[in-house]
């Protein structure tokens, strides 16, 4: 797919999305084709990226502090309970994100844009 494809119908800048498919490409998600019709492509089939793949690659971890190495004061208590209920919930995302692939996302697009076609409907 093309870069400037998808930069206008997400409205995302080319240059954004250079640096998102740059760590795609690093990550061997996605190959870039060089040429008059060159572009980048899934290194993988859909069914095999999933959305946690995605996330990964382009954000990392959810939760960036992590919980303290010795629990010696009334802070330090707190932190690692709100750090165990914020790693928890980081776990339980990844894991949904793990069950959705690119195919189903595709598939989705396609059911929601046929449910929400403005044609035309003629009764007879």
């Amino acid at each position: 797919m093309y870069l400037m494809e998808i930069s206008e119908k997400q409205n995302i800048s080319e240059r954004y999305l250079e640096q998102l498919f740059a760590k795609l490409k690093k990550a061997d998600l996605a190959k870039s084709v060089r040429g008059a019709y060159g572009g980048y492509l899934l290194n993988q089939t859909p069914e095999e990226i999933t959305a946690a793949d995605i996330l990964k690659v382009l954000e990392g971890p959810v939760i960036s502090e992590k919980s303290p190495d010795k629990i010696s004061s009334e802070a330090a208590i707190y932190k690692t309970a709100a750090y165990e209920v914020w790693n928890g919930l980081e776990d339980l995302i990844f894991e949904h994100l793990a069950s959705i692939t690119l195919a189903d996302l595709s598939k989705r697009t396609a059911e929601i844009k046929a449910n929400n076609s403005d044609g035309y409907i003629y009764h007879i």
